[in-house]
């Protein structure tokens, strides 16, 4: 069974399955307030070739995978860390959100693994995942800080106050950044994951190629929700920090159709120009709404997070304005940036101390809001 956990060594084993990533991670604290975590193991077994046929993930497959690989990496994320499960005192695991057969196994996997070792089990938000990835990689982050999580399925804003405390300032409106890029990639007949490959080919080309709109939310919307912000941020400044990328999306595809009216592939220069300029474009809205929601909020720091933070474009350009703010940017290792289970370990630490230890009935929900979580 598992050990009794002091005040200063729990070891938490994290499980994430919430895509099409099967992971998990061993992580501990330290006893020290300003850097709290250990990162002990991490392990992560990716499904990329199995969906990049199909170009995109496929529910069915990601689930029938997970079932093959879960035991395997957790069983190497504990070889990793040089421990057994008698010395692990608690486990984390994604609740979600993300595709409900994915959760269910990792969540199904993390009741049996507590309910066998006669240890506490963490219910754990994907997302305040991602946003404790930032202080597994750097300790404590100065308070107030802004937080930007971006990814394939999530462009959020969040107010973080104090410690597991996420207060929703800012979303999408219709497409994740993430989303967008996988959008336009296959338009421009690229692979998947998109992302990657637009960030590339970026590289090579002029963002000022192609004049593409950046959506401005600026006026009220009879027929949209009430601003995320509504009540933390003055009402114009609300309106200007959610995002919306679907119009983006959409000149690029119409400015495809007009240079190749027959369907047939774009030049190399012109497809690197394209993602240049589409890139420019996505990385400007999301910093300019990031970092005019710090300025207002009085923020001591500005962190990214999320699959799209690996992004070298977004990176830099966050690093640059961050200094010429005097305003410290944080951002994760890039094995911390994509899906992992070392975060969702971090996070369920951060639960674990204030408390919110869950039950065996909770189940997995593909749409749960952070402010929802368990506990």
């Amino acid at each position: 069974m598992g050990r009794s956990p002091t005040l200063l060594t729990v070891r938490v084993l994290g499980i994430e399955t919430s895509c099409d990533e099967t992971a998990a991670a061993v992580v501990a604290e330290t006893g020290v307030a300003e850097r709290p975590w250990m990162l002990a193991s991490n392990v992560v077994a990716s499904q990329g070739a199995i969906h990049r046929e199909w170009g995109g993930v496929v529910p069915e497959l990601a689930s029938r995978q997970h079932v093959r690989d879960i035991c395997g990496v957790v069983e190497a994320a504990l070889e990793c860390a040089s421990l057994t499960l008698d010395a692990i005192d608690g486990v984390a695991v994604t609740q979600g959100p993300g595709l409900v057969g994915s959760l269910l196994v990792g969540v199904a996997f993390a009741k049996s693994l507590a309910f066998a070792r006669g240890i506490p089990i963490i219910p754990t938000h994907h997302l305040a995942g991602h946003i404790e990835s930032l202080t597994l990689a750097h300790g404590e982050l100065p308070r107030p800080a802004v937080i930007l999580v971006v990814s394939g399925g999530h462009t959020s804003l969040y107010l973080v106050s104090e410690p597991g405390v996420y207060q929703l300032i800012g979303r999408t409106r219709d497409d994740a950044a993430g989303e967008a890029y996988d959008k336009v990639a296959k338009l421009l007949g690229l692979p998947y994951p998109g992302g990657p490959v637009v960030d590339r080919l970026a590289q090579q080309g002029n963002d000022r190629a192609i004049d593409f709109p950046v959506t401005r939310l600026t006026h009220a919307d009879r027929n949209a929700p009430a601003n995320t912000a509504a009540g933390i941020l003055p009402p114009d400044i609300a309106r200007r920090t959610d995002f919306s990328f679907s119009g983006l999306k959409t000149a690029v595809l119409h400015h495809v159709r007009k240079q190749s009216p027959d369907g047939s592939p774009l030049p190399d220069d012109h497809v690197a120009d394209i993602c240049a300029s589409f890139q420019r474009v996505v990385v400007t809205a999301l910093l300019d709404r990031t970092f005019e929601a710090a300025r207002w909020l009085n923020a001591r720091s500005v962190g990214l997070a999320g699959g799209v933070s690996a992004n070298t474009r977004l990176r830099a350009d966050a690093e640059a304005r961050g200094r010429k703010l005097y305003l410290p940017v944080f951002v994760p290792p890039l094995s911390l940036s994509t899906d992992n289970a070392a975060m969702i370990a971090a996070a369920g630490l951060r639960r674990f101390r204030a408390g919110h230890v869950g039950t065996l009935d909770f189940n997995a929900e593909a749409s749960l809001s952070l402010h929802n979580a368990d506990g």
